[in-house]
């Protein structure tokens, strides 16, 4: 009997595509105890959007959430999502901050890495998932799920086979936008097991295009050995597909489900009010939970499609969507056709954006898609249109190595900067991400302790 397992993402990625990140602990940690007994493969809990939104938005330490988490939740395997040598921010850092970076994470408490990178440079992959495994835990590489002519069924097994040689212990097929569809999520499970027989495969969608529970079934019947799910309350829409309700079709085709279909329930009472919640304060927006196929056509995922629609709308010109989404695939593919995945996604719809609203294409060039163009995000998955290119960075010649040999190192440098405002090496790595965030939160962390202090002291 073939087993499935599930990771849970309803910690990070579920309330990340459907309310921003911005479920705080105080709503998790009641239930983690309780999560513990469910039987999870993994719970998706931290990196992504957390680390920026902790310390942004809900006055957390994302640090110390991790240890909260991982004290309540000692029999689960905890997971993150990095983005490779970008780690949790939108550039990438020099390699001792991305060594630092993941030994901290893994001291914390995390057990799984899912490493990924935009473009799918196996050279921006290859010292987080050394790290990882020299630091005793598994590294899950993770493709960038994306269809073009350049993105063959060859091409990604090649990637699979690159990240096995690098030490990945699981290979994740990373589909951001929901576009995969049934047949295109058996072929490619498919030719990964030819290939990579012994290797566990995983897959990770989104509802957003309606075709996420059909993608899931077809590549268990292929030999996927990991699906990724969101509690109920807490899927479909931009979300993944629901927990219970894989688990109850998987159980009744035959397949082995190791997991207490009670404590699911449990788990999904304790979300519910707190979904009520968002959906009555506008956090949790409709929008979001419906099915939108625009993506199937022009491989644009939701949130890039809701950025799009609000730059427009901020310019007076959102009656021009419809040449914006169709010079997408355009400017894609000067690009060399990379996947829409943070941050390809930003830099090719801003660009799209400047050609329609300039009347000219290429008039307005913005910083990152120059910096794309000159090699500072990785190797383009195709070939750049030579032209752009040219014209862009003139008698410049785009970068041939890995952008962070051309980084000094930082650590170090920030942390005898930083002085005491760090109390540890997690405050430096929080303030090397997110500065000017992770100064406010230093500040506001030391106004809280000094008003406690005084309170204490008035209370004698």
């Amino acid at each position: 009997m073939q087993k499935i397992q599930f990771t849970e993402t309803v910690l990070r990625d579920a309330n990340q595509s459907l309310i921003a990140t911005r479920m705080p602990m105080s709503e998790m940690k009641p239930i983690l105890a309780t999560m513990d007994k469910a039987g999870y493969y993994s719970v998706e809990c931290w990196g992504g959007a957390t680390f920026d939104s902790c310390l942004r938005y809900l006055s957390e330490d994302p640090w110390e959430r991790l240890r909260t988490i991982r004290k309540q939740m000692p029999n689960t395997k905890l997971q993150m999502l990095l983005r490779g040598q970008n780690l949790l921010g939108y550039k990438h850092y020099p390699d001792d901050v991305v060594i630092k970076f993941v030994e901290r994470s893994i001291a914390n408490g995390i057990d799984i890495i899912r490493i990924f990178d935009a473009l799918n440079d196996m050279r921006n992959l290859k010292l987080a998932i050394e790290t990882t495994v020299k630091n005793g835990a598994l590294a899950s590489g993770a493709i960038s799920y994306t269809t073009s002519p350049v993105h063959t069924l060859e091409n990604y097994v090649q990637l699979c086979r690159e990240m096995t040689e690098m030490g990945c212990g699981t290979i994740c097929i990373k589909d951001m936008a929901g576009v995969i569809t049934p047949q295109e999520s058996y072929a490619l499970v498919s030719a990964i097991k030819d290939a990579l027989p012994d290797m566990p495969v995983v897959l990770h969608t989104h509802c957003t295009t309606g075709m996420a529970f059909m993608s899931v079934l077809k590549a268990v019947e292929a030999g996927c050995d990991v699906i990724d799910t969101a509690s109920s309350c807490f899927s479909g829409g931009t979300s993944q597909p629901a927990t219970e309700t894989l688990y109850d079709a998987l159980t009744q085709l035959g397949y082995e489900v190791p997991l207490d279909r009670t404590v699911l329930k449990t788990v999904n009472d304790h979300f519910k009010p707190y979904r009520a919640e968002c959906l009555a304060s506008g956090l949790l927006k409709p929008k979001a939970m419906a099915t939108d196929t625009d993506a199937l056509t022009y491989k644009v995922p939701g949130g890039m499609l809701s950025n799009l629609m609000a730059q427009l709308e901020t310019m007076n010109a959102l009656d021009r969507l419809d040449e914006v989404l169709e010079e997408v695939p355009a400017v894609r593919k000067d690009m060399g056709y990379p996947p829409l995945v943070t941050p390809m996604s930003q830099i090719v719809g801003v660009q799209a954006v400047n050609n329609v609203l300039a009347g000219e294409r290429y008039k307005n060039v913005s910083k990152e898609a120059t910096a794309y163009l000159r090699g500072e995000y990785g190797r383009a998955p195709g070939e750049v249109n030579a032209e752009l290119q040219k014209k862009v960075l003139g008698d410049e010649q785009p970068l041939t190595c890995r952008y962070a040999d051309t980084l000094e190192p930082q650590f170090e440098k920030t942390k005898a900067e930083l002085g005491e405002t760090a109390r540890s090496d997690e405050d430096v790595l929080s303030y090397i991400a997110f500065p000017q965030v992770a100064e406010k939160f230093f500040a506001e962390r030391k106004e809280k302790e000094e008003r406690k202090v005084k309170f204490s002291i008035e209370a004698i």
